[in-house]
């Protein structure tokens, strides 16, 4: 291992602080940390420190936490520390070059995909959404472009059927920090490696507008959707009751092919061809989706059996879905 460095560490969520928790048990020096302004959140709408000042706060650590680091004062303090190297972890602020070129080997970012495929904001749920086999994290140097940067160490792990995007953001989770260590243990000896920008695509922001379930897609592509919208947006459709138009989330559904005597119905895209307990096949743009789990307005996640024995009627055979 190298000489310990002086790190100055600068991130906001979960994700964020498991990296901390990391680098603070390590043999290298934390010497500040860097977060989001605290922000209203529950009921009451009060102030509420980030997981990662949390962290900071119970070892003592000093925090900053300015709404830019845009300006002279941020600058200033960053420069004051004299820190070796400055460990970024999904922190949500741009860092400008006077930030990236201050510390002695710059700043170092935890991503998480395999970069250069999915550089953006939702690189775990766009894996997942596309169909991917594998993804990881990339600890990269940072630069001035949305991470563009070159590669310092990839960790690869592979994608599950049945992964939605908070179980492969755990995976994800106990992945990067002890890459992030075995980073900085190493940080002179390693050669960068440039990304290829041939093989570069962007992880686009979720919507709640496109977690909207499509009947004309695919039912592939809307499994894939349940699985990357969850925990948020969470997939949707719309169902007509007695009453009124309800959207029910769907929280679990597979693919299946559909057989001879299903395709040649008439049954619409969106039309449910079976409801019982072991789900509703609803007919899409090509093949089959089965939900398993779904959520209606005031209740819990639960499973489609528990659904039906109180709302049948909402899903009955033959019913459109919106």
């Amino acid at each position: 291992m190298t000489t310990p460095l002086k790190v100055i560490f600068a991130g906001t969520p979960d994700f964020a602080a498991k990296h901390l928790q990391a680098l603070l048990q390590s043999d290298h020096q934390v010497c500040a940390v860097f977060s989001q302004p605290d922000r209203p959140a529950g009921r009451g709408k009060k102030l509420q420190a980030s997981p990662v000042k949390q962290c900071a706060q119970q070892h003592n650590l000093p925090v900053y936490q300015p709404n830019s680091l845009r300006t002279l004062e941020a600058q200033e303090q960053i420069k004051a520390l004299n820190a070796d190297v400055m460990v970024v972890v999904a922190y949500g602020l741009i860092l400008p070059a006077e930030v990236l070129e201050t510390p002695k080997y710059g700043c170092i970012n935890v991503h998480g995909s395999l970069l250069p495929r999915w550089r953006g904001a939702a690189p775990i749920q766009r894996a997942i959404w596309a169909g991917d086999k594998e993804t990881g994290v990339t600890v990269m140097q940072m630069d001035m472009g949305l991470d563009t940067g070159a590669m310092l160490l990839k960790k690869s792990i592979s994608i599950s059927d049945e992964d939605t995007s908070a179980i492969l953001y755990s995976k994800l989770e106990a992945l990067g920090p002890p890459a992030l260590i075995e980073t900085l243990d190493n940080l002179t000896a390693i050669t960068p490696e440039a990304q290829d920008d041939r093989l570069a695509n962007y992880a686009q922001k979720l919507s709640k507008q496109e977690a909207k379930i499509d009947w004309q897609e695919n039912a592939e592509q809307l499994a894939r959707n349940v699985r990357a919208f969850n925990p948020w947006p969470m997939a949707f459709f719309h169902c007509l009751t007695e009453k009124d138009q309800i959207a029910v989330k769907v929280w679990r559904a597979k693919a299946v092919e559909l057989d001879s005597e299903q395709t040649n119905t008439a049954a619409k895209t969106g039309q449910i061809i079976r409801a019982d307990k072991d789900g509703i096949l609803v007919k899409t743009g090509e093949g089959g989706l089965v939900i398993k789990d779904l959520q209606i307005p005031g209740k819990k996640a639960m499973p489609v059996s528990d659904v039906l024995n109180a709302r049948r009627e909402w899903f009955a055979e033959g019913s459109v879905l919106l």
